[in-house]
Protein backbone atom coordinates (compact mmCIF):
# COMPACT_ATOMS: atom_id res chain seq x y z
CA UNK A 1 0.00 0.00 0.00
CA UNK A 2 1.28 3.44 -0.88
CA UNK A 3 2.17 5.93 1.88
CA UNK A 4 -0.76 8.22 2.65
CA UNK A 5 1.31 11.32 1.91
CA UNK A 6 1.69 10.28 -1.74
CA UNK A 7 -2.04 9.77 -2.31
CA UNK A 8 -3.10 13.07 -3.80
CA UNK A 9 -4.21 14.34 -7.21
CA UNK A 10 -4.62 18.10 -7.57
CA UNK A 11 -8.27 18.96 -8.08
CA UNK A 12 -9.61 15.50 -7.16
CA UNK A 13 -11.28 15.55 -3.75
CA UNK A 14 -12.69 12.69 -1.70
CA UNK A 15 -14.68 12.16 1.47
CA UNK A 16 -15.77 9.09 3.41
CA UNK A 17 -18.51 8.78 5.99
CA UNK A 18 -20.87 6.41 7.78
CA UNK A 19 -24.41 6.05 6.44
CA UNK A 20 -25.23 2.84 8.33
CA UNK A 21 -25.89 0.97 5.11
CA UNK A 22 -24.98 -2.41 6.57
CA UNK A 23 -21.97 -1.96 8.81
CA UNK A 24 -22.11 -0.27 12.18
CA UNK A 25 -19.29 1.88 13.48
CA UNK A 26 -17.40 2.23 10.20
CA UNK A 27 -17.44 4.34 7.06
CA UNK A 28 -19.41 2.89 4.16
CA UNK A 29 -20.05 5.82 1.80
CA UNK A 30 -17.56 7.67 -0.43
CA UNK A 31 -17.71 10.75 -2.61
CA UNK A 32 -15.12 11.55 -5.27
CA UNK A 33 -15.38 15.02 -6.83
CA UNK A 34 -13.75 15.85 -10.17
CA UNK A 35 -12.75 19.31 -11.37
CA UNK A 36 -14.39 20.96 -14.40
CA UNK A 37 -12.96 19.66 -17.66
CA UNK A 38 -11.94 16.27 -16.27
CA UNK A 39 -12.30 13.25 -18.55
CA UNK A 40 -13.40 9.80 -17.37
CA UNK A 41 -13.17 6.28 -18.80
CA UNK A 42 -14.68 3.15 -17.28
CA UNK A 43 -15.09 -0.56 -17.87
CA UNK A 44 -17.85 -2.61 -16.27
CA UNK A 45 -18.82 -6.18 -15.48
CA UNK A 46 -19.97 -8.52 -18.25
CA UNK A 47 -22.34 -10.32 -15.87
CA UNK A 48 -25.85 -10.38 -17.43
CA UNK A 49 -27.32 -9.51 -14.02
CA UNK A 50 -25.33 -6.28 -13.87
CA UNK A 51 -26.31 -4.22 -10.84
CA UNK A 52 -28.52 -1.13 -11.01
CA UNK A 53 -25.60 1.25 -10.36
CA UNK A 54 -23.63 -0.37 -13.21
CA UNK A 55 -26.54 0.13 -15.59
CA UNK A 56 -27.02 3.74 -14.52
CA UNK A 57 -23.30 4.58 -14.54
CA UNK A 58 -23.00 3.27 -18.10
CA UNK A 59 -25.98 5.41 -19.12
CA UNK A 60 -24.71 8.57 -17.42
CA UNK A 61 -21.17 8.17 -18.75
CA UNK A 62 -22.54 7.97 -22.31
CA UNK A 63 -24.35 11.28 -21.80
CA UNK A 64 -21.84 13.65 -20.21
CA UNK A 65 -18.47 13.77 -18.41
CA UNK A 66 -19.07 13.07 -14.70
CA UNK A 67 -18.37 15.50 -11.90
CA UNK A 68 -18.99 13.07 -9.06
CA UNK A 69 -18.52 9.40 -8.18
CA UNK A 70 -20.80 8.04 -5.44
CA UNK A 71 -19.67 4.73 -3.94
CA UNK A 72 -21.28 2.67 -1.20
CA UNK A 73 -20.26 -0.59 0.46
CA UNK A 74 -22.42 -3.09 2.32
CA UNK A 75 -25.17 -3.31 -0.30
CA UNK A 76 -24.69 -4.20 -3.99
CA UNK A 77 -28.11 -2.97 -5.19
CA UNK A 78 -28.01 -5.94 -7.59
CA UNK A 79 -30.89 -8.27 -8.38
CA UNK A 80 -33.25 -5.49 -7.28
CA UNK A 81 -35.14 -4.87 -10.53
CA UNK A 82 -36.89 -1.62 -11.33
CA UNK A 83 -36.82 -0.46 -7.72
CA UNK A 84 -33.05 -0.86 -7.57
CA UNK A 85 -32.62 1.33 -10.64
CA UNK A 86 -34.97 3.93 -9.20
CA UNK A 87 -33.04 3.88 -5.92
CA UNK A 88 -29.74 4.44 -7.74
CA UNK A 89 -31.32 7.35 -9.63
CA UNK A 90 -32.62 8.81 -6.35
CA UNK A 91 -29.13 8.71 -4.85
CA UNK A 92 -27.72 10.50 -7.90
CA UNK A 93 -30.43 13.14 -7.65
CA UNK A 94 -29.71 13.66 -3.96
CA UNK A 95 -26.00 14.14 -4.64
CA UNK A 96 -26.77 16.47 -7.55
CA UNK A 97 -28.72 18.68 -5.15
CA UNK A 98 -25.95 18.64 -2.56
CA UNK A 99 -23.14 18.98 -5.09
CA UNK A 100 -24.67 21.52 -7.47
CA UNK A 101 -24.67 19.44 -10.63
CA UNK A 102 -27.06 17.50 -12.86
CA UNK A 103 -27.98 13.93 -11.82
CA UNK A 104 -26.41 12.71 -15.08
CA UNK A 105 -23.07 14.05 -13.86
CA UNK A 106 -23.04 11.47 -11.04
CA UNK A 107 -21.73 7.92 -11.53
CA UNK A 108 -23.02 5.51 -8.83
CA UNK A 109 -21.17 2.39 -7.64
CA UNK A 110 -22.18 -0.20 -5.05
CA UNK A 111 -20.65 -3.31 -3.48
CA UNK A 112 -21.91 -5.74 -0.87
CA UNK A 113 -24.83 -8.12 -0.46
CA UNK A 114 -26.86 -8.92 -3.58
CA UNK A 115 -30.65 -8.82 -3.58
CA UNK A 116 -31.31 -6.21 -0.90
CA UNK A 117 -32.63 -2.69 -1.44
CA UNK A 118 -30.51 0.38 -0.74
CA UNK A 119 -31.34 2.43 2.37
CA UNK A 120 -31.79 5.50 0.18
CA UNK A 121 -32.86 7.82 2.98
CA UNK A 122 -29.75 7.11 5.06
CA UNK A 123 -27.49 7.64 2.05
CA UNK A 124 -29.15 10.93 1.12
CA UNK A 125 -28.96 12.15 4.72
CA UNK A 126 -25.21 11.52 4.84
CA UNK A 127 -24.36 13.39 1.63
CA UNK A 128 -24.25 17.05 2.80
CA UNK A 129 -21.63 16.28 5.46
CA UNK A 130 -19.52 14.37 2.94
CA UNK A 131 -19.67 17.24 0.45
CA UNK A 132 -18.51 19.59 3.19
CA UNK A 133 -15.66 17.24 4.11
CA UNK A 134 -14.10 16.76 0.67
CA UNK A 135 -10.31 16.98 0.53
CA UNK A 136 -7.51 16.03 -1.84
CA UNK A 137 -5.82 13.71 0.67
CA UNK A 138 -8.94 11.62 1.27
CA UNK A 139 -7.81 8.55 -0.69
CA UNK A 140 -6.79 6.41 2.29
CA UNK A 141 -10.09 6.95 4.14
CA UNK A 142 -12.02 6.26 0.94
CA UNK A 143 -10.10 3.03 0.31
CA UNK A 144 -11.09 1.80 3.77
CA UNK A 145 -14.73 2.78 3.35
CA UNK A 146 -15.27 0.77 0.16
CA UNK A 147 -14.07 -2.51 1.72
CA UNK A 148 -16.41 -5.45 2.31
CA UNK A 149 -14.62 -8.70 3.25
CA UNK A 150 -11.24 -7.09 2.55
CA UNK A 151 -8.86 -7.25 5.49
CA UNK A 152 -6.98 -4.11 4.49
CA UNK A 153 -7.37 -1.10 2.18
CA UNK A 154 -5.65 -1.19 -1.21
CA UNK A 155 -4.00 1.88 -2.70
CA UNK A 156 -1.19 2.49 -5.17
CA UNK A 157 0.55 5.37 -6.92
CA UNK A 158 2.99 5.89 -9.78
CA UNK A 159 4.69 8.85 -11.43
CA UNK A 160 5.95 9.58 -14.93
CA UNK A 161 7.20 12.42 -17.12
CA UNK A 162 4.59 14.31 -19.14
CA UNK A 163 5.83 17.30 -21.09
CA UNK A 164 8.72 17.86 -18.72
CA UNK A 165 6.47 17.76 -15.64
CA UNK A 166 5.95 14.92 -13.18
CA UNK A 167 2.49 13.44 -13.62
CA UNK A 168 0.92 11.30 -10.89
CA UNK A 169 -1.49 8.36 -11.02
CA UNK A 170 -3.27 7.33 -7.81
CA UNK A 171 -5.60 4.37 -7.41
CA UNK A 172 -7.66 2.49 -4.85
CA UNK A 173 -9.48 -0.82 -5.10
CA UNK A 174 -11.59 -3.22 -3.09
CA UNK A 175 -11.99 -6.93 -3.57
CA UNK A 176 -11.25 -10.17 -1.75
CA UNK A 177 -13.96 -12.57 -2.91
CA UNK A 178 -16.23 -13.08 -5.92
CA UNK A 179 -13.11 -12.39 -7.95
CA UNK A 180 -12.81 -13.78 -11.46
CA UNK A 181 -11.65 -11.99 -14.59
CA UNK A 182 -14.44 -10.81 -16.86
CA UNK A 183 -13.72 -7.09 -16.84
CA UNK A 184 -12.30 -5.98 -13.53
CA UNK A 185 -14.00 -8.23 -10.97
CA UNK A 186 -14.00 -5.71 -8.13
CA UNK A 187 -14.23 -1.94 -7.75
CA UNK A 188 -11.23 0.20 -8.66
CA UNK A 189 -10.88 3.95 -9.03
CA UNK A 190 -7.83 5.66 -10.54
CA UNK A 191 -7.06 9.30 -11.24
CA UNK A 192 -4.24 11.27 -12.82
CA UNK A 193 -3.48 14.97 -12.86
CA UNK A 194 -2.55 14.81 -16.56
CA UNK A 195 -4.94 16.04 -19.25
CA UNK A 196 -5.93 13.16 -21.53
CA UNK A 197 -8.58 13.03 -24.30
CA UNK A 198 -11.29 10.51 -23.53
CA UNK A 199 -10.54 8.17 -26.45
CA UNK A 200 -6.91 7.83 -25.38
CA UNK A 201 -7.93 7.47 -21.73
CA UNK A 202 -10.28 4.63 -22.66
CA UNK A 203 -7.54 2.82 -24.56
CA UNK A 204 -5.11 3.17 -21.66
CA UNK A 205 -7.67 1.75 -19.27
CA UNK A 206 -8.71 -1.18 -21.47
CA UNK A 207 -5.12 -2.23 -22.06
CA UNK A 208 -4.16 -1.87 -18.40
CA UNK A 209 -7.19 -3.86 -17.21
CA UNK A 210 -6.62 -6.68 -19.70
CA UNK A 211 -3.34 -7.79 -18.12
CA UNK A 212 -4.00 -6.80 -14.51
CA UNK A 213 -7.54 -6.95 -13.11
CA UNK A 214 -8.63 -9.22 -15.95
CA UNK A 215 -5.78 -11.60 -15.17
CA UNK A 216 -6.63 -12.46 -11.56
CA UNK A 217 -8.91 -15.05 -10.00
CA UNK A 218 -9.65 -15.92 -6.39
CA UNK A 219 -12.72 -18.11 -6.63
CA UNK A 220 -13.92 -18.12 -10.24
CA UNK A 221 -16.97 -15.92 -9.61
CA UNK A 222 -17.62 -12.78 -11.68
CA UNK A 223 -19.47 -10.14 -9.69
CA UNK A 224 -22.59 -8.24 -10.73
CA UNK A 225 -21.03 -4.93 -9.71
CA UNK A 226 -17.51 -4.83 -11.16
CA UNK A 227 -16.23 -1.49 -12.35
CA UNK A 228 -12.88 0.13 -12.99
CA UNK A 229 -12.73 3.88 -13.53
CA UNK A 230 -9.88 6.12 -14.70
CA UNK A 231 -10.23 9.90 -14.39
CA UNK A 232 -7.93 12.52 -15.92
CA UNK A 233 -8.22 15.72 -13.92
CA UNK A 234 -6.19 17.89 -16.29
CA UNK A 235 -4.74 19.92 -13.42
CA UNK A 236 -1.07 19.30 -14.27
CA UNK A 237 0.70 22.32 -15.77
CA UNK A 238 1.65 20.47 -18.96
CA UNK A 239 0.23 20.04 -22.46
CA UNK A 240 -2.49 17.44 -22.93
CA UNK A 241 -1.24 13.93 -23.57
CA UNK A 242 -1.78 12.90 -27.18
CA UNK A 243 -1.80 9.57 -28.97
CA UNK A 244 1.50 8.21 -30.28
CA UNK A 245 3.78 10.33 -28.07
CA UNK A 246 6.36 9.48 -25.43
CA UNK A 247 4.09 11.11 -22.85
CA UNK A 248 1.25 8.76 -23.81
CA UNK A 249 3.52 5.74 -23.48
CA UNK A 250 4.82 6.92 -20.11
CA UNK A 251 1.37 7.62 -18.70
CA UNK A 252 0.01 4.30 -20.00
CA UNK A 253 2.88 2.53 -18.23
CA UNK A 254 2.10 4.38 -14.98
CA UNK A 255 -1.59 3.45 -15.22
CA UNK A 256 -0.61 -0.15 -15.84
CA UNK A 257 1.77 -0.12 -12.85
CA UNK A 258 -1.00 1.10 -10.53
CA UNK A 259 -3.44 -1.50 -11.90
CA UNK A 260 -0.83 -4.25 -11.49
CA UNK A 261 -0.15 -3.29 -7.88
CA UNK A 262 -3.83 -3.11 -6.98
CA UNK A 263 -4.63 -6.40 -8.74
CA UNK A 264 -1.83 -8.17 -6.89
CA UNK A 265 -3.05 -6.70 -3.60
CA UNK A 266 -6.53 -8.09 -4.27
CA UNK A 267 -5.23 -11.62 -4.76
CA UNK A 268 -2.93 -11.38 -1.73
CA UNK A 269 -6.00 -10.36 0.29
CA UNK A 270 -8.19 -13.12 -1.12
CA UNK A 271 -10.72 -14.42 1.37
CA UNK A 272 -8.84 -16.87 3.56
CA UNK A 273 -5.87 -16.92 1.18
CA UNK A 274 -2.38 -17.76 2.42
CA UNK A 275 -0.51 -18.03 -0.91
CA UNK A 276 -0.04 -15.85 -3.98
CA UNK A 277 0.39 -18.11 -7.00
CA UNK A 278 1.44 -16.95 -10.47
CA UNK A 279 0.34 -19.16 -13.34
CA UNK A 280 2.45 -18.84 -16.48
CA UNK A 281 1.44 -20.83 -19.55
CA UNK A 282 3.84 -20.67 -22.51
CA UNK A 283 4.39 -22.33 -25.88
CA UNK A 284 0.67 -22.29 -26.69
CA UNK A 285 -0.72 -22.09 -30.21
CA UNK A 286 -2.81 -19.01 -29.28
CA UNK A 287 -3.13 -16.69 -26.31
CA UNK A 288 -6.71 -17.90 -25.82
CA UNK A 289 -5.42 -21.45 -25.54
CA UNK A 290 -2.82 -20.42 -22.98
CA UNK A 291 -5.43 -18.53 -20.99
CA UNK A 292 -7.80 -21.52 -21.03
CA UNK A 293 -5.09 -23.67 -19.45
CA UNK A 294 -4.31 -21.04 -16.82
CA UNK A 295 -8.01 -20.61 -16.01
CA UNK A 296 -8.56 -24.35 -15.63
CA UNK A 297 -5.69 -24.66 -13.17
CA UNK A 298 -6.73 -21.54 -11.24
CA UNK A 299 -10.35 -22.66 -10.88
CA UNK A 300 -9.69 -26.25 -9.86
CA UNK A 301 -10.77 -26.78 -6.22
CA UNK A 302 -8.42 -29.76 -6.05
CA UNK A 303 -5.44 -27.68 -7.15
CA UNK A 304 -6.40 -24.80 -4.86
CA UNK A 305 -6.77 -27.01 -1.78
CA UNK A 306 -3.42 -28.65 -2.52
CA UNK A 307 -1.89 -25.17 -2.64
CA UNK A 308 -3.35 -24.45 0.79
CA UNK A 309 -1.88 -27.68 2.18
CA UNK A 310 1.54 -26.98 0.59
CA UNK A 311 1.06 -30.41 -0.96
CA UNK A 312 2.88 -30.87 -4.31
CA UNK A 313 0.10 -33.09 -5.62
CA UNK A 314 1.20 -32.42 -9.17
CA UNK A 315 -1.26 -34.90 -10.63
CA UNK A 316 -4.01 -32.35 -10.01
CA UNK A 317 -2.15 -29.74 -12.05
CA UNK A 318 -1.47 -32.26 -14.83
CA UNK A 319 -5.15 -33.25 -14.90
CA UNK A 320 -6.23 -29.59 -15.14
CA UNK A 321 -3.94 -29.03 -18.12
CA UNK A 322 -5.33 -32.12 -19.79
CA UNK A 323 -8.99 -31.09 -19.44
CA UNK A 324 -8.52 -27.45 -20.49
CA UNK A 325 -9.87 -28.15 -23.96
CA UNK A 326 -6.62 -27.88 -25.92
CA UNK A 327 -7.35 -29.74 -29.15
CA UNK A 328 -4.69 -32.24 -30.18
CA UNK A 329 -2.49 -31.68 -27.14
CA UNK A 330 0.68 -33.79 -27.35
CA UNK A 331 1.36 -34.71 -23.73
CA UNK A 332 4.90 -35.79 -24.64
CA UNK A 333 5.73 -32.13 -25.27
CA UNK A 334 4.17 -30.70 -22.10
CA UNK A 335 6.41 -29.61 -19.20
CA UNK A 336 5.28 -28.36 -15.79
CA UNK A 337 7.37 -26.58 -13.15
CA UNK A 338 6.96 -25.31 -9.60
CA UNK A 339 9.21 -22.26 -9.80
CA UNK A 340 12.40 -23.79 -11.28
CA UNK A 341 11.59 -27.30 -10.08
CA UNK A 342 10.68 -29.42 -13.15
CA UNK A 343 7.88 -31.85 -12.27
CA UNK A 344 6.41 -33.20 -15.49
CA UNK A 345 8.12 -34.07 -18.78
CA UNK A 346 7.41 -36.59 -21.57
CA UNK A 347 3.96 -37.46 -20.27
CA UNK A 348 4.88 -38.20 -16.66
CA UNK A 349 6.98 -37.28 -13.66
CA UNK A 350 10.44 -35.97 -14.54
CA UNK A 351 13.21 -38.39 -13.54
CA UNK A 352 14.97 -35.73 -11.46
CA UNK A 353 11.91 -34.59 -9.51
CA UNK A 354 11.66 -35.24 -5.78
CA UNK A 355 8.71 -34.75 -3.48
CA UNK A 356 10.92 -32.82 -1.07
CA UNK A 357 11.84 -30.31 -3.77
CA UNK A 358 8.21 -29.79 -4.72
CA UNK A 359 7.12 -29.40 -1.11
CA UNK A 360 9.85 -26.83 -0.47
CA UNK A 361 8.48 -24.63 -3.26
CA UNK A 362 4.85 -24.97 -2.19
CA UNK A 363 5.71 -24.11 1.41
CA UNK A 364 6.50 -20.55 0.24
CA UNK A 365 3.84 -17.86 0.47
CA UNK A 366 4.43 -16.90 -3.17
CA UNK A 367 5.57 -19.07 -6.07
CA UNK A 368 4.93 -19.82 -9.74
CA UNK A 369 3.35 -22.75 -11.56
CA UNK A 370 4.77 -22.79 -15.10
CA UNK A 371 3.39 -24.84 -17.98
CA UNK A 372 4.96 -25.17 -21.44
CA UNK A 373 2.61 -26.77 -23.98
CA UNK A 374 5.13 -27.26 -26.79
CA UNK A 375 2.72 -25.99 -29.45
CA UNK A 376 3.76 -22.44 -30.38
CA UNK A 377 4.88 -19.07 -29.04
CA UNK A 378 1.73 -17.65 -27.37
CA UNK A 379 1.58 -17.18 -23.60
CA UNK A 380 -0.69 -16.01 -20.78
CA UNK A 381 -0.20 -15.07 -17.14
CA UNK A 382 -2.74 -15.24 -14.30
CA UNK A 383 -2.57 -14.55 -10.56
CA UNK A 384 -4.52 -16.74 -8.18
CA UNK A 385 -4.44 -18.06 -4.61
CA UNK A 386 -5.21 -21.11 -2.51
CA UNK A 387 -8.57 -22.23 -1.12
CA UNK A 388 -8.64 -22.50 2.66
CA UNK A 389 -10.99 -23.33 5.51
CA UNK A 390 -11.41 -19.61 6.09
CA UNK A 391 -12.74 -19.01 2.58
CA UNK A 392 -15.61 -21.41 3.32
CA UNK A 393 -16.22 -19.85 6.74
CA UNK A 394 -16.19 -16.26 5.48
CA UNK A 395 -18.67 -16.97 2.71
CA UNK A 396 -20.86 -19.24 4.80
CA UNK A 397 -21.19 -16.50 7.41
CA UNK A 398 -21.31 -13.52 5.00
CA UNK A 399 -24.99 -12.64 5.62
CA UNK A 400 -25.17 -13.72 9.27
Amino acid sequence: MSPVATLRIAGVRLAAGAAGIRYQGRDDLVLLALPPGAETAAVFTTNAFSAAPVQLARHHLAQTPPRWLLINSGNANAGTGARGLADAETCCTALAAAGDCAPEEVLPFSTGVIGEYLPVERIAAALPALVAGLREDGWADAASAIMTTDTRPKTATARCDVGGREATVVGMAKGAGMIRPDMATMLAFLATDAAVPRALLERMLREAVADSFNAISIDGDTSTNDACVLCAAGTLDAPAVTEGTAAADALAAAVRAVCDELATAIVRDGEGASKLVTLEVAEAATRAEARAVADTIAHSPLVKTALFASDPNWGRILAAVGRAGVSGLDIERVRIWLDDCLIVRRGGRDAGYTEAAGRAVMARDAFCIRVALGRGEAAARLLTCDLSYDYVRINAEYRT
